[in-house]
């Protein structure tokens, strides 16, 4: 019984040491933030602004990368080391990484400041501290233009990289007052991602939200034509587009306004850059394609896993089904839609439907035109999706080899912002909601053939959150106010 009672004892203790250590590393992350423009990550995980304990559960994560646990108390002292260097540039940095690197070269690296030095070595230097924050309009306040707001809100630091001044939106009400309340209400509280973890407020005579001390222009419009942006004091905008009314070059042009030079939308379009962040970025041509779109949820999620595996083992053919969330193009309950299907109740029926997803691929890897088909299944669930994709291989292959392929590239490379690695057996749809990434691999679920030929993976997605964070990435790479990044 002592000796239980110690144990007790000790246990507890331990927690709130973890908890006071925490605490101080939520310090560091805040002045680094705020101070520096760098921002601390862990293994995907945003740490600012999480609790004590939601910090000391993501250290958990770590077991999905390497057999040796990361401790708060060492990536306190990772922060710590980072917050000491001098000039150090805005950056992102994975301090997860750094930890386990840390432990992992510690022997031959005694001096943990000698050991962040050396790694962090490019992100050092006045030459590189040369971030101008970049204007950003959305046109459109729904779904997906809300997420988002919230995204670039949470992320603009000190201002020197998107700045979001203006949302476009045709009015509803003839009361600008009452309108104003409900659309702030929508962006404070969301039923499926919860309370914004922010603060927004509204100025009624000059139609602003504020939202973290961030002002922001409500402009009441039916048309692209009808807006000046420089009225507004917007200059050299990336205007992004969340509405889906305006789908093709032509159309999206009439968003290049006075104070717009750049337009995204946020589908896929035909006669436009489809950009999938991660993979097909640096293709596009800022003096030319001043137009481009950032592909569709689904094709963001099983893009960058089909190209892991294309280029490692090669894809002679595949099909991929689209297990999704309904969604707001289809009605509650039964009524007429002009696409086949789409008119019956979406939360009441599991609706088989089309995609272009698969086509999609091509746009993004040419080299898989016509290699790949596609279907979908709108399901009674109102976000997170699942994409399947069965693959036939030109190289052999193993269980093993394609889940090591998926989880070396969900820690090193260009694609870690877009792929997490999971072998967790309990996960379910509503665990993804939040994920800052495409897609989540699950690995426990993949499947080989005997022959080694065929490869079924599964990917979850959080089709508007994780979507939208993909759509901050490509509107952040575009406006070439991009952080130094070490992941």
């Amino acid at each position: 019984m002592k000796n239980h009672i110690l144990q007790t004892d000790q246990s507890l203790s331990k927690w709130r040491d973890q908890e006071k250590t925490a605490l101080d590393l939520l310090g560091i992350l805040g002045d680094l933030r705020f101070d520096k423009n760098v921002e601390l990550i862990y293994f995907h995980h945003d740490l600012y602004d999480a609790r004590p304990s939601e910090i000391i559960n993501t250290h958990l994560f770590s077991k999905k990368y390497t057999d040796s646990p990361i401790t708060v108390e060492t990536t306190y002292k990772v922060a710590k080391a980072i917050a000491n260097l001098n000039d150090l540039a805005p950056s992102r940095i994975d301090i997860g990484k750094l930890a386990m690197q840390w432990i992992d070269e510690q022997n031959q690296k005694g001096d943990i400041n000698d050991f962040i030095i050396n790694k962090l070595s490019n992100h050092i230097g006045e030459d590189k501290k040369n971030l101008k924050g970049r204007d950003v309009v959305l046109y459109g306040f729904g779904r997906i233009g809300r997420l988002v707001a919230r995204r670039i809100a949470l992320t603009t630091g000190k201002g020197d990289q998107l700045r979001l001044k203006a949302v476009v939106i045709r009015p509803k009400m003839s009361n600008r007052a009452e309108e104003l309340d409900k659309r702030a209400s929508l962006l404070r509280k969301d039923s499926v991602h919860d309370e914004f973890q922010g603060v927004v407020e509204i100025d009624y005579e000059k139609e602003e939200l504020i939202i973290n001390g961030n002002r922001v222009k409500m402009i009441f419009v039916g048309r692209p034509e009808d807006i000046d942006y420089t009225d507004y004091g917007i200059n050299d905008a990336i205007v992004i587009d969340n509405t889906g009314v305006f789908r093709n070059k032509a159309d999206l042009s009439r968003h290049l306004r006075p104070g717009a030079s750049q337009v995204m939308l946020t589908a896929p379009a035909g006669d436009i850059p489809n950009i999938v962040h991660g993979v097909n970025q640096k293709e596009l041509n800022f003096e030319e394609d001043n137009v481009f779109c950032a592909a569709s949820c689904t094709t963001n999620a099983i893009v960058p896993v089909i190209k892991v595996l294309n280029d490692e083992l090669g894809i002679e053919k595949g099909h991929i089904e689209t297990i999704h969330a309904y969604t707001n193009d289809q009605n509650l309950i039964d009524n007429f839609h002009k696409k086949p299907r789409r008119g019956r109740g979406a939360p009441l029926n599991m609706v088989l439907t089309s995609t272009g997803a698969a086509k999609a691929v091509s746009k993004v890897i040419p080299e898989l035109k016509g290699l790949l088909t596609g279907n979908a299944v709108r399901v009674p669930t109102p976000n997170v999706s699942i994409a399947i994709m069965n693959l036939t291989m030109k190289k052999d292959t193993s269980l093993e080899e394609v889940n090591n392929l998926i989880r070396n590239a969900a820690l090193h490379g260009n694609l870690v912002e877009q792929i997490h690695y999971s072998n967790d057996t309990e996960l379910v749809s509503s665990d993804v909601v939040g994920h800052t990434t495409t897609s989540v691999v699950d690995a426990p679920s993949t499947i080989v053939s005997a022959d080694g030929k065929n490869v079924t993976v599964y990917a979850w997605y959080d089709n508007e959150y994780g979507y939208s964070c993909q759509v901050v990435r490509l509107a952040k790479y575009v406006s070439q106010v991009r952080r130094l990044r070490y992941y």
